[in-house]
């Protein structure tokens, strides 16, 4: 059996004093994908934002172990540095720094981290064109300043470029979907899924079934008012569609 990425015990968090998760649990091993479903308010964004150490959130129960370690104990950076990846919901721009900057300075503070030598030039520049191919991203955007401009499909496939590039352990995608064509559903979703591998894992954060037609999840979570009520396998996403979120129980 595949070993344990990510528990999480008794998890509740609170934002400006208002409690959202009121004790998730949630174990996840290395290779799976879970998607976690819930209406609006559920707490599942939240649930994202702590798991990537948002300082805005506080938790004031509970454990998370990411890879045997207290994941609490560490800062965002040294989450990120240790492969946990959190793609936005609403992607911020950063005028004046551009996509191959901005990367070349995550990529190098990654592999620092990880004890690896920086990439030449050469190697780097080969790394961009190969990643941004993979979610069909033209050459141009590479000089563009981060989302600066960008549609939101190309600020959705920006994203999963970067987690291409950056080649997390623990991929954490809230509501990737949101404001996508379907086109851009379909490159972002398959860009994703090509970026799957027996050692790593994801959180798919949606509220609708057609993200989950093309990135397939091993199980499948129900969060209701900061709380898992449900967790099964991909036919719990038709119960939903056919039936909605109330017709789900505890």
């Amino acid at each position: 059996m595949n070993k344990v990425l990510l528990e999480i015990k008794n998890l509740h968090a609170s934002v400006d004093g208002k409690e959202i998760l009121k004790g998730v649990d949630l174990t996840i091993r290395r290779g799976e994908v879970h998607a976690v479903m819930g209406p609006n308010g559920a707490g599942k964004s939240t649930l994202g934002a702590v798991l990537a150490g948002r300082p805005t959130f506080e938790v004031t129960e509970g454990s998370i172990l990411y890879d045997g370690r207290d994941l609490l104990a560490l800062s965002p950076e040294e989450r990120s540095w240790a492969g946990i990846f959190l793609s936005f919901q609403y992607p911020v721009e950063i005028p004046g720094v551009s996509i191959t900057n901005f990367m070349k300075s995550a990529v190098a503070a990654r592999r620092k981290a990880q004890g690896l030598p920086e990439l030449t030039p050469g190697e780097y520049l080969r790394l961009l064109k190969e990643k941004m191919a993979l979610v069909q991203m033209k050459g141009e955007f590479a000089r563009r300043d981060v989302n600066v401009g960008f549609s939101g499909g190309e600020k959705k496939r920006n994203e999963v470029f970067q987690m291409a590039m950056l080649e997390p352990v623990l991929s954490i995608l809230d509501e990737t979907d949101s404001g996508l064509d379907v086109d851009a559903l379909r490159i972002v979703a398959e860009g994703v899924e090509r970026l799957r591998t027996p050692e790593t894992s994801s959180i798919v954060i949606t509220h609708y079934q057609r993200l989950l037609d093309y990135i397939v999840p091993d199980v499948v979570h129900v969060l209701k008012d900061g709380r898992i009520v449900r967790t099964a396998g991909r036919e719990l996403v038709d119960q939903i569609e056919r039936e909605g979120y109330e017709s789900i129980h505890g």
